[in-house]
């Protein structure tokens, strides 16, 4: 046993009971509090917050990563005064028409 349990309690019955109502109500607001925190409801929302940060994060890093690319390739396409480099764009263009051009082909055999 420890020493403060064979001292005797010195508070009246009306603190005692004071001290009751009061632990009463600190427990029943931590039980709300757990009930909160455990309800369904509440454990879904905090999924879809994490998914949406997480997507968000995502989206953030691909929009960055993209927009770098294009910049890159803009700075491949156009001089630093706004001027087309023809010598690139021409290549670029007939590699794309020959692309759209083989899945039309593609497209007209699987059908027929």
């Amino acid at each position: 046993m420890s020493d403060t349990s064979r001292t005797s309690d010195t508070r009246t019955p009306a603190q005692i009971e004071a001290d009751i109502k009061s632990r009463r109500e600190t427990l029943a607001a931590t039980l709300d509090e757990i009930g909160v925190r455990v309800h369904p409801k509440t454990i879904v929302g905090d999924a879809k917050a994490k998914v949406v940060s997480h997507v968000d994060h995502t989206l953030g890093r691909a929009y960055v990563g993209v927009n770098r690319v294009v910049s890159d390739v803009k700075g491949q396409l156009v001089t630093e005064d706004g001027a087309p480099r023809l010598e690139r764009i021409v290549p670029v263009a007939l590699v794309v028409v020959g692309i759209v051009g083989l899945f039309a082909v593609g497209s007209r055999r699987r059908r027929g």
